[in-house]
């Protein structure tokens, strides 16, 4: 089954059953000695774009915001049976022209990496997608707060709602993550891995 590695921050691990390997906005914590299939990028910013720091294999196909966003558009992709699809991130601190979050479909699971972000009108949608994870930034600084994010939350309606990206310059912060009361709330600590 689908496994993901919760690296800390805005950073995460995803191998699918096959052992194909997903990383998401690297940047934090431990555990990219495993070499990547696909590296996602949702900006720019430096904590989310360390594409250096992955292992990778040899036809690595790294996508971001501006593969995500060429042309003004959204662009889906494919790669080895993983389907990804952006959708929109956006707050006073994040462009929606320079950001993105992203749909991944792994194995049957959906997971939603909202990238940075606050309430995007695209949420509104998401209950019809049967999301199994989202995946939040809720620092309240940068991003959204706990009170909107658990909003984003409820509004979503995924099978899980994960609390990330919780205090600029720290891994994790469990008291926020317990703050946070969005549906059907999952917390997961830095090295922690999961079954999807």
């Amino acid at each position: 089954m689908a496994r993901l590695l919760y690296q800390g921050h805005g950073s995460y691990r995803i191998m699918a059953a096959d052992g194909m390997v997903i990383y998401v906005d690297p940047f934090a914590g431990e555990g990219y000695g495993l070499p990547a299939d696909l590296i996602l990028v949702t900006h720019q910013h430096s904590d989310h774009n360390q594409t250096n720091l992955p292992a990778k294999k040899p036809d690595c196909k790294i996508i971001s915001e501006k593969d995500a966003l060429a042309g003004g558009r959204y662009n889906t992709f494919q790669i080895k049976g993983i389907a990804i699809e952006p959708v929109e991130a956006y707050n006073k601190n994040h462009n929606r022209d320079s950001c993105v979050g992203y749909l991944i479909t792994v194995d049957g699971i959906q997971i939603y990496a909202a990238g940075d972000t606050s309430t995007t009108e695209q949420m509104k949608t998401f209950p019809t997608r049967n999301i199994d994870y989202a995946l939040l930034p809720a620092d309240g600084i940068y991003n959204m707060d706990l009170k909107e994010a658990s909003s984003c939350g409820d509004i979503i309606n995924a099978k899980h709602s994960i609390p990330i990206h919780l205090k600029p310059g720290a891994l994790f912060d469990r008291t926020r993550a317990e703050q946070f009361t969005g549906r059907n709330r999952l917390i997961i600590e830095p090295g922690e891995e999961i079954t999807l």
